[in-house]
């Protein structure tokens, strides 16, 4: 089967829309004076990770699609590049990025590098470009063998995949309020995904969508942004700094000086990389799901609200029991 697909470089043609965005919204806000705001530290730190995740593809792209062509060389199924195939490998490409994204909230050593994406205080446009340095660590690039092995080419996988990054660009804004109904109902959308960015206990892993979140729906994640519980964007722990080389790297370093403490069991060692962000051995730390534990204890009139729903942020972790 040949090899000599092409596809254009999504995410490069859309360069100047990213720019000329920016500069609409932040002109939006000078003059509104309302919908989000803007700092210079923090915006040139996400531009400086923009750039630093264009760097890395041109880096590191190839491990990637050396082992995406090497599944192409040994499936037998080829769909071809109509229209129906490419927006049939865009739907089920969303699909695998809403897992690859849920992975990243859920597995430490896959949060380690999507962490810097929510280390802003902020949500503007910049902040969709403050991209990880360091993905191809991860190797959730298997995420994609999937589609690569029913027949979709890996010239064509990687297009689609622009093309979602490209919608997920406009959402990262708080100068669009609610889209029509039907629109929220099966799109991702700046409401939906200011939740995300959220560090409140109610928006702790959620709407882990790209473009459909029917995902989240589909799969029990979704929670829909409240406005009587106004979204608190960061982490847990903000970092407290704008150099972008502890941005990208602090949770990298965090994994490393937690799995080598002294003492500890293999299997202690190993959850400190794979399991959920906020794991100790000791109890020290939370979990989101702790977390949501916690504020239930002391607010226990939003059980059963949006983001309280699920049994499992009552459960308390009892790894601090067992070691």
């Amino acid at each position: 089967m040949t090899d000599q697909i092409t596809f254009p470089d999504a995410v490069q043609w859309a360069v100047p829309f990213f720019i000329a965005a920016i500069l609409a919204e932040f002109l939006w806000i000078a003059v509104k004076g309302k919908g989000g705001r803007y700092e210079t530290r923090d915006a040139v730190t996400s531009l400086i990770m923009g750039a630093g995740n264009i760097a890395s593809g041109f880096a590191l792209g190839f491990i990637a699609y050396a082992f995406f062509m090497w599944l192409w060389q040994i499936t037998p199924l080829n769909l071809g590049t109509s229209i129906p195939v490419i927006l049939l490998c865009f739907v089920l490409d969303d699909l695998r990025y809403y897992w690859v994204h849920r992975f990243g909230h859920r597995i430490r050593w896959v949060w380690a590098s999507h962490v810097n994406h929510h280390s802003s205080q902020h949500y503007n446009l910049t902040t969709a470009l403050r991209q990880t340095w360091t993905y191809t660590f991860t190797f959730m690039m298997v995420v994609r063998a999937p589609l690569i092995l029913l027949g979709f080419h890996p010239a064509m996988v990687l297009f689609v995949g622009g093309l979602n990054l490209i919608y997920q660009f406009w959402i990262h804004t708080e100068a669009i309020g609610k889209m029509p109904r039907w629109f929220e109902a099966v799109m991702n959308t700046p409401s939906h995904h200011r939740a995300h960015h959220g560090r409140n206990a109610r928006y702790l892993d959620c709407n882990y969508a790209g473009v459909f979140i029917i995902w989240d729906k589909m799969f029990g994640t979704f929670v829909p942004e409240q406005e009587s519980d106004r979204v608190d964007y960061g982490l847990v722990h903000n970092i407290g700094t704008f150099n972008p080389l502890r941005v990208a790297f602090h949770e990298w370093v965090g994994i490393w000086q937690d799995a080598t403490q002294p003492g500890l069991t293999l299997r202690q060692r190993l959850a400190y990389c794979f399991a959920p962000p906020g794991y100790s051995h000791d109890g020290s730390r939370d979990s989101s799901d702790q977390i949501k534990a916690k504020h239930l204890a002391r607010h226990p009139e939003d059980r059963g609200t949006p983001g309280f729903e699920q049994s499992e942020a009552e459960t308390p972790n009892t790894e601090a029991k067992q070691a």
